[in-house]
């Protein structure tokens, strides 16, 4: 009697409490809506509006007169496939986050690897180090441009060096990675020593007990147990980089660059839509570049979740 009261219970117990805990559920989602409302409505409002505007633009002759559009289909697109200058502006973006990514995620380790185990002055390392990133775009610009300049720039009169930084082809390009080496090296400094603080002593420790010096403890501690963060700046710096725009457009005095080595991809749109006044056009390039990117964030997050498959 009793174990046949038992089995009848049980599953209404356990219908009670999956009603009970859908309740909950529920009554959370109507109460956190609340607080996730502004949010959303401003993402909708900045974001996804936008987003489906220009894929609706794309598909026309818009201008930015604000005359009627008309529709042409793919035939902005084609354009796009077919326009040389789409494909010397992305070779340049290409080319710009090849030479940052490697850089600035190394020089970021070392820098927070630095700032991590020094004693005396820590913050001020700490500080040193990131400041530069909060400055604005326009401003560390400007203090390259002025830095490079052929005449009174302090980098040829302290080096000794004539080179034309900013009137060069062959150098004008690796004048903007300088800039933005200095001026974003601090976030990704910032993540790599926050995720320093979190490697737990106690390996260490061990691996000195086992003989290991300061080579092998970073060769076989450090950086695996840094792999994940090593991922996310990689891959934020390839996402940042292809969209440069701001530094190459102030240090060349908003202009393409030595026979346009400058002009990258984000620039040429601009200049599409707010020089050439085609809306229609520069929102088909927007909409391909847009697809380039998102599919570097899917790569990303492709290969890592294979990894932790693997791991598993």
């Amino acid at each position: 009697m009793t174990t046949s009261a038992q089995t009848l219970i049980a599953p209404a117990r356990a219908k009670t409490a999956a009603g009970t805990a859908t309740l909950r559920r529920k009554q959370g989602f109507q109460h956190g809506g609340w607080f996730v409302a502004p949010f959303l409505t401003l993402f909708a409002l900045f974001v996804i509006w936008p987003l489906l505007r220009g894929v609706y633009l794309s598909f026309t002759d818009a201008n930015i007169s604000g005359d009627s559009a008309n529709f042409v289909g793919l035939d902005n697109y084609r354009e796009a496939l077919d326009d040389p200058l789409v494909w010397n502006t992305l070779g340049h973006s290409a080319y710009f986050t090849l030479l940052v990514v490697p850089c600035i995620t190394v020089l970021a380790f070392f820098l927070a690897m630095l700032a991590h185990h020094i004693e005396r002055g820590k913050w001020l390392w700490r500080l040193c180090f990131f400041a530069p990133f909060l400055l604005p775009s326009t401003v560390a610009a400007n203090l390259w441009q002025w830095l490079f300049n052929p005449g009174t720039g302090m980098i040829n009169h302290v080096f000794g060096l004539d080179t034309p930084w900013l009137t060069d082809k062959s150098y004008a390009m690796l004048a903007v990675v300088i800039c933005t080496l200095w001026w974003t090296v601090g976030f990704s400094f910032l993540l790599y020593l926050a995720a320093l603080q979190g490697i737990p002593d106690h390996l260490y420790e061990a691996a000195k007990l086992d003989g290991a010096n300061a080579w092998h403890r970073m060769v076989h501690i450090t950086l695996p147990m840094l792999r994940t963060i090593t991922g996310l700046v990689i891959t934020l710096q390839i996402l940042a980089s292809l969209q440069v725009f701001d530094q190459a457009v102030v240090m060349l005095d908003f202009m393409p660059g030595p026979e346009e080595s400058t002009r990258t991809f984000v620039q040429y749109t601009l200049e599409q839509g707010f020089t050439s006044y085609r809306v229609g056009y520069a929102s088909a390039i927007s909409i391909i570049f847009f697809v380039i990117i998102a599919s570097v964030a899917v790569a990303r997050m492709w290969l890592l979740r294979k990894r932790e498959e693997g791991v598993r």
